[in-house]
C-alpha cells in the first residue's frame, strides 16, 4: 500500500509541474515537493528497518514540510488578494437617490 502512496504522490507532482505551471510558477515548488514526498514514501516501504518519518530523518521531512508549506501559503495569499483587487471595481457607482 506504501508503493501506490508513493506512486500517487509521485503522479501528483507531475501534473502540478506539467499541467498546472501554466498557470503560476508556484506550482513547480508545490510539484517538486509532491515528487520529493512521493520518494519519500517510496524508499521508507524500500527500506523497512530505516523509518524515514521518525527520527532525525521524520523531523527534517516535517521542517521541509512546513516550509514549503508556510512559502505556498504566503504565495497564495498574494495571490488572491492581487486577483480581488483587479477584480474590483475603479469607480464604484453614484447614488444620485432614485429608484
Amino acid at each position: 500500500m506504501a508503493y501506490m502512496y508513493g506512486a500517487a504522490m509521485l503522479l501528483a507532482g507531475l501534473i502540478l509541474i506539467f499541467s498546472l505551471s501554466k498557470e503560476n510558477k508556484i506550482f513547480y515548488v508545490a510539484g517538486g515537493y509532491f515528487l520529493l514526498l512521493g520518494g519519500w514514501w517510496i524508499a521508507d516501504a524500500l527500506l523497512p528497518d530505516l523509518d524515514l518519518f521518525a527520527g532525525g530523518w521524520g523531523i527534517a521531512f516535517k521542517v521541509l514540510t512546513a516550509a514549503v508549506l508556510v512559502l505556498l501559503v504566503v504565495v497564495f495569499v498574494k495571490e488572491f488578494r492581487k486577483k480581488g483587487r483587479d477584480a474590483a471595481p475603479k469607480d464604484p457607482p453614484k447614488d444620485d437617490g432614485e429608484f
